[in-house]
């Protein structure tokens, strides 16, 4: 299992770089970075994810550029690999999003990886006046015309939503870009298959294995290989060595992680006992005790 470790909700973003340094040098094989374009201050939109239909961050949080903060910690780091998990593609033009995904692959020398989603905030679509309904059809358009761009060649295009003729973006990727698509909904799940790979939200060993079985079916009725396809699992259970056994038995080799958040379902704390989580110290700590229990203790 390849583990990467999530810096989503770090609001202390000085501390960004060296978490990413600490990762590489403790094991974690990369680290994922989230989006939004903006955070709307009045969200009628329910969070999916929570039972009360509340987010859980701050709504002044900073949400900087995932590209741009990815390409730093990419500067900083030597092996490690980075993705976003996952970034709000649809807000985007295909040249905006090409070119900044194409430049963190150069200079990172082809250590990214492009996970997106179509969103659930109405409010932020309506924000940048893109309609919310088509957002899904328009994510399908814009990703397979930046797998075209990603190829360095001339490229004229005639779709639904984007119109253009004779134009060739530069540099190209370092290396082969894959596309990870988040999300559990139906359409989600045929976006994922159909693309390289999938970003998952927290779930149990079951859930999780139900989920990549229906993913491995789509791809098998259209014609595409189920091995070379990644999923990238969240698990909310205890991490026990049965867990991921089971879970790479079902495809999963990558799983998204962040230590020093305590949850409900764990069996040990990475946590140093009444730690100040807001301290760069902690975190480090924490990482190094995940190391020191989960990843190197299956080496």
């Amino acid at each position: 299992m390849r583990f990467w470790l999530v810096l989503m909700a770090v609001p202390e973003l000085d501390q960004l770089i060296e978490l990413a340094q600490y990762a590489e040098e403790c094991g974690f094989h990369g680290v994922t970075y989230a989006d939004h374009l903006i955070m709307p201050t009045k969200i009628e939109t329910p969070y999916p994810y929570s039972q009360d239909g509340k987010i859980f961050w701050p709504i002044d949080a900073p949400w900087p550029d995932p590209w741009v903060t990815l390409s730093i910690l990419g500067s900083h780091t030597r092996t490690l690999h980075l993705a976003t998990n996952i970034y709000l593609a649809a807000l985007r033009d295909p040249f905006t999003v090409a070119r900044l995904v194409a430049t963190t692959s150069a200079f990172s020398s082809g250590r990214v990886v492009c996970g997106v989603s179509a969103g659930w905030i109405r409010e932020e679509y309506d924000a940048a006046g893109i309609d919310f309904a088509s957002r899904g059809r328009r994510l399908d358009e814009l990703l397979g015309i930046c797998r075209k761009l990603w190829n360095g060649d001339i490229l004229t295009h005639d779709g639904e939503f984007f119109r253009f003729d004779s134009v060739i973006l530069r540099p190209a990727p370092a290396a082969p870009v894959p596309i990870w698509v988040g999300g559990k909904a139906k359409p989600a799940l045929r976006r994922a298959a159909l693309n390289d790979g999938w970003l998952g939200l927290p779930a149990t060993v079951d859930d999780n294995l139900a989920l990549m079985a229906t993913m491995q079916e789509i791809r098998r009725q259209h014609g595409l290989p189920v091995e070379t396809f990644r999923p990238c699992v969240s698990l909310c259970e205890p991490l026990t060595p049965t867990a991921i056994e089971r879970l790479e038995a079902g495809g999963a080799q990558d799983m998204v992680v962040m230590p020093w958040i305590p949850n409900p379902w764990e069996v040990e704390s990475f946590v140093p006992e009444g730690g100040d989580l807001s301290r760069l110290s902690v975190k480090k700590e924490s990482m190094r005790r995940f190391a020191d229990r989960i990843i190197h203790a299956r080496s």
